[in-house]
């Protein structure tokens, strides 16, 4: 049987700004993964109404950079449901303001831990 909570997707998006990147004019790494883990955190919050917090990146694969001016937007899809614990696939996409062209930047699985108003691991409702 499959959880009603796999499946929520979460999209952000956001203009990269100078302060946002390297001197190569690219958004920093540490940057991307904020983003990622925040839109990540709020799928998970979406899916299983509690606080979440973030247990662990699994492999983070930067393809491509993301330049000052283009827009970043961050997709994280719910993967997997255990008793405290959700999987999210995160994508970040780079897309050209002006032509609209859009390219996978950096891709990353991240695990959410349920927690309880103590800060404890506490039980996803199945329902």
């Amino acid at each position: 049987m499959s959880s009603p909570h796999i499946g929520v997707v979460e999209r952000r998006t956001e203009i990269v700004f100078p302060n946002d990147a390297n001197a190569l004019g690219t958004l920093f790494g540490g940057k991307a993964l904020s983003m990622m883990d925040i839109t990540a955190g709020i799928a998970a919050m979406r899916a299983c109404r509690t606080q979440v917090v973030t247990a662990s990146m699994d492999r983070t694969d930067f393809k491509q950079p993301i330049f000052v001016g283009e827009f970043a937007e961050t997709i994280a899809r719910v993967v997997a449901v255990g008793r405290t614990s959700l999987t999210i696939d995160v994508e970040l996409w780079a897309e050209h303001p002006r032509s609209g062209e859009r390219r996978l930047s950096t891709v990353s699985r991240f695990v959410m831990v349920a927690v309880d108003e103590h800060g404890k691991p506490t039980a996803i409702s199945t329902t």
